[in-house]
């Protein structure tokens, strides 16, 4: 069984980028802190913590925050039918591409997460790194084109959106003088 007060300090680190941070995040001191990622990782018998400048999280130690964040999320679905258990803003790690989050990702999901009380930690990687990234578990989700879901996630269709080629009309002139045509595609740069 898990101690949520271990995974809570590992979170904290992580989420304060430090041990002193995470400790005035929790209310206890350092020490409290770097004794509960000690027990932690004895428990597993492996790190959870790369020991840095800013400390970041093993491959486990990922994992494990996955599963907290996954816990936060279900705890966040229990408040809506029981008020009294509402706590802050929970943290949500994401996979997108660059090209997503440039032209749509905002405003897709902007009020939603206001609305739900979710902060987003997004990872931009190409949308295959994304996907390995999930199987992992470095992320909780990600944006990719595969209608595969990873083991115990869903996969949801976004839609379809429809990409037109913009140039100018220099361009146009001059890789196109005959129009647009398999040929002139091939040889503009």
């Amino acid at each position: 069984m898990l101690d949520y007060k271990l995974l809570e300090a590992l979170a904290a680190v992580v989420d304060a980028g430090g041990f002193d941070k995470a400790g005035d995040m929790l209310g206890i001191s350092q020490s409290a802190i770097s004794q509960r990622i000690r027990t932690l990782e004895v428990r597993l018998g492996q790190p959870v913590l790369v020991r840095s400048q800013t400390p970041r999280a093993t491959p486990a130690g990922q994992r494990l925050l996955n599963h907290v964040h996954q816990v936060r999320l279900l705890e966040r679905d229990l408040t809506s039918s029981i008020p009294s258990l509402a706590e802050p803003a929970t943290r949500f790690r994401v996979a997108l591409n660059a090209d997503s989050l440039a032209t749509w990702w905002a405003s897709a999901v902007g009020d939603f997460c206001t609305e739900e009380g979710i902060l987003l930690d997004m990872v931009v990687e190409d949308q295959d790194v994304g996907l390995r990234r999930m199987r992992e578990g470095d992320v909780a989700a990600c944006l990719c084109s595969s209608p595969q879901p990873v083991a115990g996630a869903r996969c949801i269709p976004l839609g379809v959106m429809t990409y037109l080629p913009l140039a100018t009309p220099e361009y146009t002139r001059r890789y196109f003088p005959d129009g647009l045509n398999n040929g002139s595609l091939q040889s503009a740069p």
